[in-house]
């Protein structure tokens, strides 16, 4: 089930949040908490009903093995580090089977020339977000930094479906308390208010910005055989700003869902197109994920405590592990193999003493960010060269027809004066559409710093009802949010 669907919408979301509030004013906590879990489970296998017994069976694995780990092991006959090593290998054998198998299988044919038959199997939504949720809470019960929480909450925990199928990240020191906390069973009508107004904002986020950008963005990489300058920029800005649109429109979705049941998740952007280094964008960007990266990863690699070869060794496993994350893809592991470059570099240049100019600075993060994003999204290496390269061929430059008069003595240099996007579809519409993302992303204030100025008056609730009855009028195509397929 969609965000962006009239069944959520109209249907789901407001029966789930009557229905919720009805049996805990008839006291019935347990029951409405259940009922919640119930709900949660219905709109996972909305989608498909035979995934539910995969999160139903990880869920009950990893409570139990969490609780083993959170038991006094001193006369136990299997060590603690035993049972937390079976636990994350068996977490990590699930994703691997499903995310992962057909890549694995694709490349020893490659090597070895066989010709071993593929599962092709069908990615269960939210896999790798549930998975490395419940990765981090077995790290930590072996570190005894968890409670012995009961079962319904930690199902609430792991199934709560605003962060459900595509996060944010969730981490139990942040959700198990509002869980079981009494003082969120009660009806918070301001709660209820900026949970709209930031569903609304991320509605619009996804239905009006990032499936304008789609078309382009897949017109570009899939379709059109050759890209001229100005395409392929208008190429791979579109995915640019249709990956930060639609995913940071699905975590608004999901905080302002949340906010309807008095539970807060954590932020996920911080406006990452504003960074002015590759280490603030990550401070930015995805920052559930981040975390997850810097405390289970790169932390327990030896971090920053080792000598510095060791430290940019621990910085490129982290982001290549990161990448393979992402996506069973040779272009993703490249993606997360730049990133852990440019933060080697960046390590490097601070080092040394090094500084830039803001400006500049700014430059070269957005440029690296918006080029590296080419890789993440191109099916294979072939496409990502083709808007490469056209991003760099200064002899292939196409100019609206309308400047021909004023400017046809360029056509002695190879300028063309035609249909400017031909290839990708859009004409002046993708370069207006781009300039108003830039002004949105780079000027305006994010959800968060929105809602935490919110003033709940007649200009909050014309504001919210404009982004709301646009969004649901936009509805016109069914479009699925990017990170679903992660």
């Amino acid at each position: 089930m969609l965000f962006n669907s009239y069944e959520y919408i109209f249907f789901f979301l407001p029966i789930t949040f009557f229905v919720y509030f009805f049996l805990i004013n008839k006291r019935l906590i347990i029951g409405a908490k259940g009922f919640l879990v119930f709900a949660s489970l219905f709109f996972y296998s909305w989608w498909n009903p035979i995934y539910l017994p995969i999160i139903l069976i990880s869920m009950l694995f990893n409570y139990m093995v969490g609780n083993i780990l959170n038991k006094d092991a001193s006369h136990a006959r299997v060590s603690k580090k035993s049972i937390l090593t079976f636990g994350i290998v068996s977490n990590i054998a699930l994703l691997g089977y499903f995310k992962y198998a057909d890549f694995f299988i694709e490349n020893f044919n490659y090597v070895w020339n066989e010709n071993v038959g593929l599962y092709n199997l069908a990615l269960p939504l939210g896999i790798s977000f549930f998975t490395f949720q419940q990765i981090s809470y077995l790290v930590d019960s072996y570190r005894n930094e968890t409670k012995e929480y009961d079962f319904l909450n930690y199902a609430l925990f792991v199934t709560f479906f605003p962060q459900l199928i595509a996060g944010p990240i969730v981490h139990h020191k942040e959700m198990m308390p509002q869980f079981a906390s009494r003082w969120n069973l009660v009806k918070r009508y301001k709660n209820i208010a900026a949970g709209l107004f930031i569903f609304s904002i991320g509605l619009f986020k996804k239905v009006v910005i990032a499936d304008t950008f789609s078309t382009w963005t897949t017109n570009g990489f899939d379709y059109a055989q050759s890209l001229n300058m100005i395409e392929a920029w208008a190429t791979s800005l579109s995915y640019t700003f249709q990956l930060y649109f639609d995913f940071s429109g699905y975590t608004d979705m999901a905080i302002g869902a949340a906010l309807l049941f008095n539970i807060r998740l954590p932020q996920n952007f911080d406006s990452p197109y504003k960074a002015k280094d590759i280490q603030d964008f990550w401070r930015r960007w995805h920052i559930t994920l981040s975390h997850f990266l810097r405390d289970y990863i790169y932390i327990p690699l030896g971090g920053s405590r080792v000598s510095e070869p060791r430290i940019y060794a621990n910085l490129l496993i982290t982001f290549l592990l990161g990448g393979l994350w992402h996506g069973a893809g040779w272009t993703f592991v490249f993606w997360g193999f730049l990133h852990g470059i440019a933060l080697v570099i960046h390590r490097v240049w601070n080092k040394l003493g090094f500084t830039m100019h803001v400006v500049l600075a700014w430059f070269i993060t957005f440029n690296f960010i918006n080029i590296s994003w080419v890789f993440f999204r191109a099916k294979d290496f072939s496409d990502a060269l083709k808007v490469l390269e056209g991003m760099v061929n200064y002899k292939h430059i196409v100019l609206s027809e309308k400047f021909i008069h004023k400017l046809s003595f360029l056509q002695t240099y190879g300028v063309e004066f035609t249909n400017i996007t031909k290839h990708i579809g859009g004409g002046s519409s993708v370069l207006n559409w781009i300039l108003i993302a830039f002004i949105l992303s780079l000027t305006f204030k994010n959800s968060t710093q929105l809602t935490q100025s919110l003033k709940f008056n007649f200009k909050y609730i014309l504001f919210s009802s404009f982004l709301f009855a646009y969004s649901i009028l936009s509805f016109n195509k069914v479009s699925e949010f990017l990170y679903f397929n992660f």
